[in-house]
């Protein structure tokens, strides 16, 4: 499966972003997908997760409340909404596809999209 992530952009603290995901390949519902994202200087990070059919999702602390993770499997998409943007949330961000059980590790995601970066600033 190919990832391509996009809506990236530049935002004031407390405005809003909705990332979107788009796939190709017809076994797009086959994988969990999640967003990571990583800061300059610092390590990636997981931020949300979602299952193959939309069940189940999985946010980090930090993002949990603000940001929601949502799929459209007719579309071949993934969204992350993202609210109550933080200048901590600048980072590029990326989504990834696996069918491995650990959805918040990034080193069982298979494949990745390029990356969008998201710059919040205060």
């Amino acid at each position: 499966v190919q990832l391509q992530a996009s809506g990236g952009g530049l935002v004031q603290a407390g405005g809003s972003l909705r990332l979107s995901c788009a796939a190709s390949g017809r076994t797009f519902s086959s994988y969990d997908i999640g967003w990571f994202r990583q800061a300059p200087g610092k390590e990636r990070e997981f931020v949300a997760a979602i299952s193959r059919n939309g069940g189940s999702t999985y946010y980090a602390d930090s993002v949990k409340g603000r940001f929601t993770i949502a799929r459209d499997n007719a579309k071949n998409t993934v969204f992350l909404e993202m609210n109550s943007l933080k200048p901590e949330d600048t980072a590029v961000y990326y989504c990834a596809a696996t069918r491995r059980v650990r959805v918040t590790i990034s080193d069982d995601y298979a494949y990745w999209g390029q990356g969008t970066l998201v710059t919040v600033s205060s």
